[in-house]
């Protein structure tokens, strides 16, 4: 071969070089132009890439009410202004004083009360020597009633004895008189008839001077005379002195007998009249003396002292509410009502946090479930506690505040006596109402009612969302335990349609996701546990009991939580 040969085809080579590199590049776009048609033209097209899904995890989980609230002591002394009237604050210990029983806490203006005082204790020495008075005078009334009365008496009973004397005695020693009277002229009479007979003999015989006749015969005149008188007599006192004397004594018995009436009538009149008078003034000594003693004892309750040892807490510190905050802080020249609560003063160290449940949580919380407290005051650090109380009305203040808002004090008993923990301290409680070592659950906003059952929208493999019926228990606001119906791993779309019952759906705050020691995992057990003990009866109501409800009630509950509409829960804004 020739040296041109070799030229030639050395040359040839070289030259085809760069349409090999252009057709390698030419390849590579294409293969790029390909990809992009597939990713983005063709992916425009499939409907799993418009569509936001979430994976149905399958896991620990946790369902608890998330509230917020504040600490405060579990048993404090209330210390209230005793004072019946308004007073204003001469003194006050500050806040945050330690105090031992006795110490002065509180005293008030009581200086026109003390002026009152000086005023009642002229009026009690006026109207206790009106009582005296009246007491006296009801004596010397007691005493004339009775001296009318015995007097009275006596002239009644000299009336009825004269009657008796005149009737028994006066009148027939006159009868007789006049009867013996009259006894006494006929013999008279008779006397001096027979006396004239033989002086008429002896004057014929001339033995008897005239004179003599005359004398007897006036002598049988003057006895015929006194027969007669004496008959007259007696036929008076038969006739007429017997009937009148006898009508005038009758009537003097009948007049001192009214006038016995009368004045034992007017004797009960004034002494009745006289107790009257003394019991009204003793009403009025005893009134007097008790205004006095009233007024003496608000002067001395004035003067507040602690009941027992404990540090001072303002009421109108611990008070969250709007209008309780609109009073002033208690400080010297504040004004306070009566029962009006000044000062809290803590019987012992153990702390309890109160907390405000939204209605729409209150199926799910009831006493005995195990709560996860949070201090704000005291970051990182996690306390135990136990539902104590619910109370069984909506809290009044935050209703007065917003009538729409109705939340339930519930008081959470903490396991801790934490020295640092002080009253008025917010907080954050997790009440625990389930716990999962394992279970499915999916987004609350997943779920649906249609035709009353629950159910989500499933993404399959070929990018078909498909709706799937499914069971489902609590949720804790953020996330809903899946009983069954649904594989851990199935893609479930986070916007379903809007067409399901109850609106459309949303997402919740989370709250504090559970224990993260063992330690207090295992009491969050122990305490679910216990609370979750089966009842005699379950009426439900008030503060909760222990236990849980029936099962048909449970599954109400369940049903309820569910169907609650998610956007109405998104309008209430983050959680308290």
């Amino acid at each position: 071969m020739t040296s041109h040969d070799q030229t030639d085809k050395t040359g040839g080579i070289g030259g085809r070089k760069p349409y090999r590199i252009v057709g390698t590049a030419v390849l590579v776009a294409a293969l790029v132009l390909v990809v992009v048609w597939f990713r983005v033209v063709r992916g425009g097209q499939d409907p799993a890439s418009a569509v936001e899904t979430f994976v149905a995890r399958r896991g620990p989980l946790t369902i608890s009410v998330l509230e917020a609230g504040t600490l405060k002591a579990k048993d404090p002394a209330i210390i209230r202004s005793s004072l019946p009237r308004r007073a204003t604050i001469i003194s006050i210990i500050p806040e945050g004083t330690r105090v031992k029983e006795g110490d002065l806490l509180v005293e008030l203006d009581v200086s026109t009360l003390v002026d009152h005082c000086l005023d009642h204790k002229i009026m009690v020495q006026n109207a206790e020597a009106a009582w005296i008075n009246a007491r006296e005078a009801l004596v010397i009334t007691k005493s004339l009633a009775q001296s009318s009365v015995e007097l009275a008496r006596l002239n009644y009973e000299f009336a009825q004895q004269d009657l008796e004397k005149y009737e028994k005695g006066q009148y027939p020693n006159t009868l007789a008189a006049a009867e013996g009277k009259i006894k006494l002229n006929q013999e008279e009479k008779e006397k001096a008839g027979d006396y004239l007979v033989w002086s008429q003999k002896l004057h014929a015989e001339k033995y008897l001077s005239d004179t003599q006749l005359q004398a007897d015969e006036l002598s049988l005149s003057r006895a015929d005379l006194n027969l007669e008188v004496a008959n007259n007599d007696l036929k008076l006192l038969q006739e007429y002195t017997y009937h009148r004397q006898t009508a005038q004594l009758t009537s003097d018995v009948n007049q001192t007998k009214m006038a016995l009436e009368r004045a034992e009538a007017r004797a009960r009149a004034n002494i009745a009249q006289a107790e009257a008078h003394l019991a009204a003034r003793e009403q009025e000594y005893q009134h007097q003396q008790e205004m006095l003693a009233r007024h003496e004892d608000e002067v001395s309750r004035a003067k507040i002292y602690a009941p027992t040892d404990g540090m001072v807490i303002y009421a109108t510190s611990s008070q969250d509410n709007g209008y309780q905050n609109d009073r002033r802080p208690l400080a010297d020249g504040v004004d306070v009502w009566d029962r009006q609560e000044l000062i809290y003063l803590p019987r012992s160290t153990s702390t309890i946090a109160e907390v405000a449940v939204h209605e729409a949580n209150l199926q799910k919380v009831r006493v005995g479930l195990p709560a996860i407290v949070t201090v704000d005051a005291l970051p990182g650090k996690k306390l135990m506690g136990t539902v104590a109380k619910i109370a069984p009305l909506p809290d009044s203040r935050s209703m007065w505040m917003n009538p729409d808002l109705k939340i339930y004090k519930t008081e959470i008993a903490l396991d801790s006596n934490d020295p640092s923990l002080r009253s008025g301290m917010n907080c954050r409680a997790e009440i625990i109402v389930e716990q999962y070592a394992e279970a499915l659950y999916v987004p609350i906003q997943t779920v649906q009612r249609i035709g009353g059952q629950s159910a989500v929208h499933v993404l399959d493999h070929s990018g078909d969302v498909a709706e799937r019926r499914i069971e489902t228990g609590l949720d804790d606001n953020t996330v809903v335990r899946v009983v069954r119906g649904l594989e851990a791993g199935e893609l479930v779309v986070l916007t379903p349609p809007a067409r399901a019952e109850g609106g459309e759906p949303g997402a919740r705050g989370a709250g504090i996701r559970g224990a993260d020691t063992n330690e207090m995992s295992q009491q969050i057990n122990e305490k679910l546990k216990a609370a979750d003990k089966p009842m005699p009866q379950w009426r439900g109501g008030g503060t909760q009991p222990k236990g849980r409800a029936p099962q048909k009630e449970m599954e109400r509950m369940k049903e309820k939580q569910v169907s609650t509409p998610v956007q109405g829960q998104d309008k209430r804004g983050p959680r308290r």
